[in-house]
């Protein structure tokens, strides 16, 4: 599992969760701490206003299910599927990622900072107007992925792979152009001025 710069890299666990039928057939509006939730199939459940806070879940399979105002605060997502899963204004503040599935997964909104998505392949995902400051992207397969209007001050880039991504209206300012790949990738004007700052370049 990788690295987990805020909080033990797993929280502890109080309960388990291995059917839908536990929880009511669907998690809306429900408030679950240190759970874990096992093998167990979202697929197209939708879910509104839960709060999951400190929770791991292990081989669940979020696939085209749509999550709205919903908080994954500080979760652990260990090879879990999130086949064409969209989230809406949700909070994965803290969240880490292990081993999980992310094609055509779209975000949309909401505060995803802090969060561990290194060595994660995002090639078919989107996120758009996201906060996510200080995200763990180190080693993410972002190439051809987009990345579009999100606040990335402070996120961790080594060895991240953009080629081809569409990254206009991002903050870059964390990104070491050297220490990527970039080639293809789609930025704007204010963009390029910082990429060529941090090689060194006097731009007038």
């Amino acid at each position: 599992m990788p690295a987990r710069k805020y909080g033990p890299t797993a929280p502890a666990v109080d309960h388990t969760v291995r059917s839908l039928a536990e929880v009511g057939g669907d998690l809306s509006g429900q408030e679950h701490d240190h759970v874990a939730f096992v093998d167990l199939d979202l697929t197209e459940v939708p879910t509104t206003g839960a709060v999951l806070d400190s929770c791991t879940f292990r081989g669940v399979r979020f696939n085209a299910s749509g999550y709205s105002d919903t908080a994954f605060i500080n979760c652990v997502f260990v090879r879990c599927s999130f086949f064409d899963t969209s989230f809406d204004a949700c909070k994965f503040t803290g969240s880490l990622f292990d081993g999980c599935t992310h094609d055509l997964m779209k975000v949309g909104g909401g505060d995803w900072s802090f969060v561990g998505l290194s060595r994660a392949k995002l090639s078919r995902a989107s996120f758009v107007g996201v906060r996510m400051r200080e995200a763990d992207l180190t080693g993410a397969r972002c190439d051809g992925a987009t990345l579009r209007d999100n606040d990335l001050s402070g996120a961790l880039w080594e060895g991240a792979d953009l080629s081809g991504a569409d990254l206009r209206g991002s903050d870059l300012s964390a990104l070491d152009p050297l220490a990527v790949t970039l080639r293809g990738a789609r930025i704007d004007p204010w963009q390029a001025i910082v990429v060529a700052t941090a090689l060194g370049l006097a731009v007038d």
